[in-house]
């Protein structure tokens, strides 16, 4: 059952909504195809990916004055082509590459089920993208957002506290009113720390097949889903 008095449904969007290791594979894939650059581009997404945290952490830390993730993914993608002995590439070239980010495909499920919540709720993104990347990203994948909220607004990358609830108060809403949705449990844990609902929606293929999964959902959570459709059904469209 949808809980009672949610108006609104925050979304992380890396992983939940959009599939950004497949489709950074076969952006870089097609790029160095071009180019007659060959790398195992599965590792080379997956070495980019994983400098998400450290170089947010920088910010978080004060060792970065706020920086948005355009800029640390670019910051990023210079130490990753050294990893991987990529030479020569152009200014153009690279930012060419860093914008790979904004063209990350949605989940098959993710844009009919957002249509089916948006009938009755609020939604918006509630993600370390910033506001450009995430439009890009919306128009690219048909993603319907009502508004693009995150990070960038609240100049406090997740799992800040202020990060959740500077969404919350922009959208003229209390936390209860508001459920974060996300395929991270910490993510959720986060933002039921100051008090917004949460859903659970797992994506098992977001590291690829031979990752495990996020383990067993926590009791805790107000909602667990398979899939953005099954959401829906859940919250009553």
């Amino acid at each position: 059952m949808a809980p009672p008095d949610v108006r609104a449904l925050i979304f992380d969007v890396f992983g939940t909504v959009v599939d950004w290791r497949g489709s950074i594979i076969a952006q870089c894939a097609a790029f160095g195809s071009a180019r007659g650059i060959e790398r195992d581009w599965d590792a080379f997404a997956d070495a980019w990916r994983g400098k998400y945290q450290p170089f947010m952490n920088k910010v978080r830390t004060g060792e970065l004055p706020w920086t948005n993730l355009d800029a640390l993914h670019r910051m990023s993608l210079e130490e990753v082509l050294t990893e991987y002995g990529i030479e020569g590439l152009s200014e153009d070239e690279k930012r060419e590459v860093n914008f790979f980010w904004h063209n990350l495909r949605p989940w098959a499920d993710s844009v009919p089920g957002l249509y089916r919540l948006k009938q009755r709720y609020i939604i918006a993104t509630m993600s370390n993208g910033n506001i450009a990347l995430m439009t890009n990203m919306a128009k690219n994948g048909g993603l319907p957002w009502d508004a693009i909220l995150g990070a960038e607004v609240a100049h406090h990358y997740k799992p800040d506290p202020e990060s959740y609830l500077t969404t919350v108060e922009l959208l003229g809403l209390r936390p209860e009113q508001v459920m974060m949705t996300a395929a991270h449990q910490g993510d959720l844990l986060s933002a039921q720390k100051v008090g917004l609902k949460s859903g659970f929606v797992p994506r098992p293929m977001e590291h690829g097949p031979d990752r495990t999964p996020d383990p067993t959902p926590d009791p805790s959570f107000d909602i667990v889903a398979t899939d953005f459709t099954d959401l829906a059904r859940q919250m009553g469209v």
